[in-house]
């Protein structure tokens, strides 16, 4: 009777013991199991771009980790966002999803009102214990858009219209045209706002009379309307965000994809896992949350291949080409 009680005690211990490891592996701020995510968007998800693309996330965390989501629309300032971060808490949601850059500001006001809530938005400076900032490591994927521009263009004129001189593929893109085409001139515009779409067209306007014939839309809601301008005047242009030939046809070169949705997924198993804590980290092709869209016609098949070959040495190295010739 002895060795059976011996071993039952050894059974019970062994059950507990991977009991607190199931019960571990999903966790928040606080330690609990995470079963409820909420996220905030400023916009709409209806707008075939970045809040789309976010909403697409969400179902993504619901579908495959078996979480209740919830989302709010419309949430553009501290005030709405106090709002929305407290009726989530009251519905017992764990994790926070602000899907903007803006929402690192906003959280960091109000993280330690509720320390069992983990927040977590993409692109910002912001962090801390329950703060977690997701950041693109975007200067790549513009690198190699910019060769592609660079290489297509019949004017040596290209431009980019973006939102904020902050933003990396920005500059990666004016560094891939030159290591392209060093006789290539690049106009750079910004609007200083991702949702400006009546300035963003006026650049398009300015730019393409100036004889820019290859444009990069660098923004959340103005990059459709320019695409599908520059196919109707024929121009060629680089999708932003999403894939955009299905707006622009063989005249979208490619597109810089972000997907934001592979980020948010990935994000919520790191943290369940227990490999993502309050900080600041930086995702990109090496970790497919970034690649570039399916490439038009009108690329020659050897272009291709040699931007699949740097792309390539670019994920294995994190060297982009002009670093490697330094």
């Amino acid at each position: 009777m002895r060795i059976l009680r011996k071993h039952f005690g050894l059974l019970i211990l062994m059950l507990i013991f991977i009991i607190s490891i199931l019960s571990g592996c999903h966790s928040n701020a606080s330690g609990e199991k995470i079963e409820r995510v909420g996220m905030l968007i400023e916009h709409t998800i209806h707008d075939q771009n970045w809040g789309s693309k976010g909403y697409k996330g969400l179902l993504e965390i619901q579908e495959d980790l078996k979480m209740d989501i919830f989302f709010r629309e419309g949430v553009q300032t501290q005030q709405e966002v106090n709002i929305a971060v407290e009726e989530f808490a009251n519905q017992g949601v764990q994790v926070i999803i602000g899907h903007s850059s803006n929402f690192g500001e906003y959280f960091d006001k109000i993280r330690t009102s509720y320390p069992n809530i983990q927040f977590i938005y993409v692109n910002g400076g912001y962090s801390a214990d329950n703060l977690i900032s997701l950041n693109f490591n975007s200067l790549a994927m513009g690198f190699f858009a910019g060769m592609v521009a660079a290489e297509m263009t019949d004017t040596d004129h290209i431009g980019v219209i973006a939102a904020h001189e902050w933003q990396p593929e920005v500059e990666g893109f004016y560094e891939g045209a030159n290591y392209q085409n060093s006789d290539v001139a690049i106009d750079i515009k910004y609007v200083h706002n991702w949702d400006e779409k009546d300035v963003a067209m006026d650049y398009y306007k300015e730019l393409t009379e100036d004889e820019a014939d290859v444009i990069y839309p660098a923004g959340d809601a103005f990059s459709v309307p320019i695409v599908e301008r520059a196919m109707n005047d024929g121009h060629y242009s680089i999708g932003y965000v999403n894939d955009q030939q299905s707006i622009g046809g063989s005249s979208v070169l490619t597109s810089t994809i972000q997907h934001i949705d592979k980020l948010y997924l990935h994000a919520l198993k790191e943290l369940q896992k227990g490999d993502l804590t309050g900080g600041i980290y930086n995702f990109g092709f090496v970790e497919e949350v970034i690649s570039l869209g399916p490439y038009s016609e009108h690329l020659s098949e050897s272009f291709i291949d040699e931007l699949e070959q740097l792309i390539e040495q670019y994920k294995e190295t994190e060297l982009l080409p002009h670093q490697m010739k330094k």
